[in-house]
């Protein structure tokens, strides 16, 4: 049953943000959903007024309103175009907040949140298990790319191009690191991010090879859990609190200048996020605030503050860039990874629209396949026309979903992170 005290907190928590949303339609323009379906209710505007009688709305038509509030990449486009600055991430969700504190999380989420999710080890075993017999469910259809299809009809599946389990995730390669300080004077924490860990641990290790060529001292905790944004988007702000505390200890013990990560959601989550909504003790609360300060995207630490330069007489193919929406929109990192791409010594031809969204979401991608999958469409043949032989991006979720199309479209071209092009070209010289 649902807390109507901490509903009313929260509903009126949530008129208060409102205020400012002057409906000018700015974010009708921007938003990749409404762009697809044309739909008043698919676009900001539509769900703030939505959001703006919330109390009568659930009262009247609860279904109807989870759905809507549910039809939403959370790519931050529409806030980062805001002329007012309205704070529409953080309305959206706690407006989905208030919808699970209404309904309360379906059986299938409470497994994956508060059984599976919330107990790093436990799901380390699940996915470890998982990676061992895949194999009978999934095919091979693209080796460049890496991905596979089901080998049977599956309704949550369906026709997905998917980048399969890693036989052997990152935090049984490196299971966990305390280097002091080399030749760079600094050492820093690594959040390595479940897709890296599981599915993209030779993104994690080129960034640990790149640490170390660089004399930079890695903190990596064992036992890392999610950073908490599956659950926080998903309403369940309790195991997205639990989420937090975990993985705060973890850091707490260690000594570094510098909280780094290779994965763009997991970034925007530990500094924008965490500060703004954990619930939780206040102690906790005011380490998060200290801890985000550290919090640096490994492109904008190896520019900013390491100021790499180019690596001399490299091979790097032709390269595009996507920028992942929460570096862009949420963070403002747009020059540095293509300073990485120069600094690897590859030629860029920068691709139309390439800080529009790839459609993934996360869950949006599972619940809403058809109009994430017409995104993600778009922006493959924004690749394509690029004419290079590369996408590099820097979040592995936009991995995922730009694997799946240009696996579907037979595209012949590679994704990377940039990271693995500037490990790859360090590796290169090396060699010669």
């Amino acid at each position: 049953m649902a807390d109507l005290h901490k509903l009313a907190e929260m509903l009126k928590e949530l008129d208060d943000l409102l205020v400012g949303c002057m409906r000018c339609g700015m974010c009708q323009a921007v938003c990749p959903v409404f762009g697809q379906t044309g739909l008043e209710t698919d676009v900001t505007r539509g769900k703030l007024a939505l959001l703006d009688g919330l109390a009568k709305e659930m009262l009247k038509d609860p279904e109807g309103v989870n759905e809507k509030l549910n039809r939403c990449l959370l790519c931050g486009t529409c806030e980062a175009n805001c002329p007012s600055g309205v704070k529409i991430m953080d309305i959206f969700l706690k407006g989905r907040a208030i919808m699970t504190g209404y309904f309360g999380l379906t059986p299938v989420k409470q497994v994956i949140f508060r059984g599976m999710l919330s107990n790093p080890k436990l799901f380390n075993a699940l996915t470890g298990m998982g990676s061992k017999f895949q194999g009978l469910l999934t095919k091979k259809v693209d080796d460049m790319l890496g991905s596979s299809c089901a080998r049977f009809n599956s309704p949550v599946i369906g026709d997905r191009h998917f980048s399969t389990l890693a036989k052997k995730p990152l935090h049984k390669i490196v299971p966990e690191m305390n280097t002091p300080a080399g030749k760079s004077g600094l050492k820093v924490a690594f959040y390595t991010g479940c897709v890296i860990d599981k599915i993209y641990p030779h993104v994690g290790e080129a960034v640990l090879d790149v640490l170390n060529r660089k004399g930079v001292g890695v903190y990596m905790p064992a036992n890392q859990a999610c950073c908490g944004i599956p659950a926080l988007s998903s309403g369940d702000t309790e195991t997205f609190d639990k989420l937090v505390v975990h993985n705060m200890k973890l850091f707490a013990e260690g000594d570094f200048d510098y909280l780094i990560t290779a994965c763009a959601t997991c970034t925007a989550t530990l500094k924008e996020l965490w500060p703004r909504m954990f619930s939780g003790d206040s102690a906790v609360k005011y380490d998060i605030g200290k801890l985000e300060k550290k919090v640096m995207d490994i492109s904008q630490f190896l520019v900013d503050v390491l100021h790499v330069e180019p690596i001399e007489k490299t091979s790097c193919e032709s390269v595009t860039y996507h920028d992942p929406c929460h570096l862009k929109n949420s963070l403002g990192i747009i020059s540095q990874p293509r300073a990485m791409i120069a600094a690897a010594g590859c030629e860029f031809k920068e691709m139309t629209e390439a800080g529009v969204c790839c459609g993934c979401g996360g869950s949006f991608n599972i619940a809403h396949y058809d109009i994430s999958k017409k995104i993600g469409v778009r922006k493959a043949e924004n690749i394509m026309n690029s004419g290079a032989q590369t996408l590099a991006t820097s979040c592995p979720a936009c991995m995922l979903q730009i694997t799946d199309m240009l696996s579907q479209k037979k595209a012949g071209i590679e994704v990377k992170h940039v990271i693995e092009l500037y490990a790859d070209q360090l590796s290169g010289q090396d060699s010669k």
